[in-house]
């Protein structure tokens, strides 16, 4: 038996996610479908690509090995195609855009309409994910880190500015002193995130009482509410009714525009690039929190 090609994107969906359910969703495909042809293909190539166990699909020895080339496969193939499309010229079709939700939906969305305004052929997919999505596999065309990303010959990266975070409250909590800080009330993100900067940061102060929400946007609507303090990115917080309880930020980050390598033979990929870089260094004071 032959081994089909067209199996390559459904096994790199299965060691992705690790659960049949899920890639059959995601594939469009039912969950008989994929198991026959994951059979298939293991019959074909010789080898067990995976094993089933407590956490689902896991990629065998010999199935790391396979997936690891697969994906170089996978990312050769679409750069062949986005090469030769005629497309790769037209500034038209789809975007994806993803970063953390709250700097899409409090600066990026309001410059949209003169992106689109420019180019309407664009359409766009603003997605608010912590996760790392995949260029390979189309999950991301562009992204936009909160860290500086480990060097990757598959990947273009560039700083695009710097993201400024200070400390906010309400009126009620104006004039209280630094030493003051850990009795106060701190809004903060779950424990699953204690590798953060940001949560790395507020365990030096110490809280004595922490309210945990999922999200930046949840954050600062509980702090306007005045439940409690909290170390918001400065272009939410000086947005809104909060004060800063001291004036400087607090902490910074850097902000990284992330692409792959051949998104620069892409019309449209390049133009929403070019258009992301310029939006942060016009708007590069209010992301590092530098003015008021």
């Amino acid at each position: 038996m032959n081994f089909d090609w067209n199996d390559i994107p459904l096994l790199l969906k299965l060691a992705e996610s690790g659960n049949m359910a899920q890639t059959a969703r995601d594939l469009g495909l039912v969950t008989s479908t994929v198991s026959r042809r994951l059979a298939a293909a293991e019959q074909a190539l010789g080898i067990r690509v995976f094993i089933r166990n407590h956490a689902g699909y896991q990629p065998t020895e010999a199935g790391k090995v396979f997936l690891a080339h697969a994906d170089t496969i996978a990312d050769r193939v679409k750069t062949m195609l986005l090469e030769s499309k005629e497309e790769a010229q037209d500034i038209s079709g789809v975007v994806n855009i993803t970063a953390i939700d709250v700097l899409l939906s409090h600066w990026l969305a309001g410059h949209v309409p003169q992106l689109l305004a420019e180019h309407p052929r664009l359409d766009l997919n603003l997605i608010g994910d912590f996760r790392e999505l995949s260029f390979t596999r189309r999950e991301a065309d562009l992204a936009i880190r909160l860290n500086r990303p480990t060097a990757d010959a598959a990947l273009r990266m560039r700083k695009i500015g710097t993201l400024g975070f200070a400390v906010y409250g309400t009126k009620n909590f104006s004039g209280t002193s630094r030493k003051e800080w850990p009795t106060l009330p701190w809004l903060s993100f779950p424990d699953e995130f204690a590798k953060l900067a940001e949560m790395q940061w507020l365990a030096k102060i110490g809280p004595k009482q922490r309210i945990r929400l999922t999200n930046i946007s949840m954050i600062a609507h509980a702090c306007e509410a005045g439940v409690g303090v909290a170390l918001l990115p400065c272009f939410v917080g000086d947005r809104s009714n909060l004060i800063r309880l001291q004036q400087e930020p607090e902490s910074q980050r850097e902000l990284w525009l992330l692409s792959h390598k051949d998104a620069g033979h892409v019309a449209r990929f390049r133009a929403v690039s070019q258009w992301l870089s310029e939006q942060a260094r016009q708007d590069a004071d209010l992301l590092a929190g530098i003015s008021r």
